[in-house]
């Protein structure tokens, strides 16, 4: 199905423009100029029952005074469009601004950090219904498991010996990882990183969360720490070799969430920091595996050619974040006890 024609479904003659800011799972295209609607194109991945648990999300934190987008009826009431080749179609409400892809200051860390609190503390105590069926992103043995079936598989891959290498080292850190089990949880987003958050035109103001096929029940580290893990390396993930934990931004943020947030369990203010080098060793993984079985992240072919090679520079460049951040470790415990 074209975006033309599953457009039918909610508008007239409508024009869709791929939106160039789209993520790595769905495709996403602005609609009319100026634009005045999301239309996406859903991975098959997702259940099109996640757009019922989205729009139960977004509804709560409307009601709360909190900016958010809004799953958009089709014309039949419907909140999604089927289609034959898999997938579905949604239309979400157009929020002006800008997508970062990296944070550049202490003033930035601390908008997304404020923001992401009082979206938390916004859905403290909240026990919706699910409909969709939970997706366990933040299984970070079971993403270990994963990458040690791609690598004994992966016999014969053009880069096999790449990330059998990188591979064996990740393997290695998470052996050696030390963190608290037995998290409660609670209904998060699920894949905090900075592109996830809309700004104002200025990219000094967070205003909302975008992207929410993953919201549902998660521990709070997990979620806080694939924030921190995106939020504070501005390096950005181009050079494996120049990313590093910044923790200016993480002070920031983590100053500013905990203070706007809501009231903390004992294990997850003790989970926060070595959250961090968990999910980037888990992110890490998943991208070291897909470098093999090229089934789950797009690639940009245009910058890397060859078959599951961006996958495998993503990976270098979690996996040395996620050393980065172990080196941080203590810094970032300091910050939370005195902050929490």
């Amino acid at each position: 199905m074209t975006p033309e024609h599953a457009l039918k479904s909610w508008a007239g003659d409508a024009t869709p423009t791929p939106c160039a800011d789209g993520g790595l799972i769905n495709q996403t295209w602005l609609v009319g100029d100026p634009p005045g609607a999301v239309l996406q194109r859903v991975n098959a991945i997702f259940s099109p029952l996640v757009n019922r648990d989205i729009a139960a999300w977004t509804a709560r934190l409307r009601a709360r005074g909190i900016l958010s987008p809004e799953v958009l009826p089709t014309r039949d009431g419907g909140l999604w469009v089927e289609d034959p080749e898999g997938g579905c179609w949604r239309m979400l409400s157009y929020i002006p601004g800008r997508t970062l892809h990296r944070l550049t200051s202490p003033q930035q860390a601390a908008a997304v950090g404020g923001l992401v609190g009082r979206v938390h503390r916004a859905l403290d105590g909240w026990t919706p219904p699910r409909h969709a069926p939970l997706r366990r992103i933040h299984d970070s043995p079971a993403r270990m498991a994963d990458l040690a079936r791609a690598l004994e598989a992966g016999d014969g891959h053009p880069l096999e010996a790449q990330a059998r290498a990188l591979g064996g080292q990740i393997l290695a850190d998470w052996q050696s990882w030390e963190g608290p089990d037995g998290v409660p949880e609670r209904i998060c987003h699920g894949d905090l990183k900075i592109s996830n958050l809309r700004f104002d035109a200025s990219g000094h103001q967070a205003l909302c969360l975008i992207d929410l096929d993953t919201v549902g029940p998660m521990d709070l580290p997990s979620e806080m720490g694939d924030a921190w893990r995106s939020w504070c390396n501005p390096a950005g993930e181009d050079d494996p070799t120049g990313v590093s934990f910044d923790q200016a931004l993480f002070s920031a943020s983590a100053e500013a969430f905990l203070s706007q947030g809501p009231e903390l369990a004992p294990a997850e203010r003790e989970g926060l920091a070595p959250a961090v080098e968990r999910i980037c060793l888990e992110l890490s993984a998943r991208f070291c595996a897909d470098a093999l079985n090229n089934c789950y992240f797009r690639e940009d072919r245009a910058r890397f050619p060859a078959v599951g090679a961006h996958n495998l520079h993503r990976a270098q460049v979690q996996h040395q974040l996620a050393r980065s951040a172990r080196r941080a470790r203590s810094f970032c415990e300091q910050v939370v006890q005195r902050y929490a």
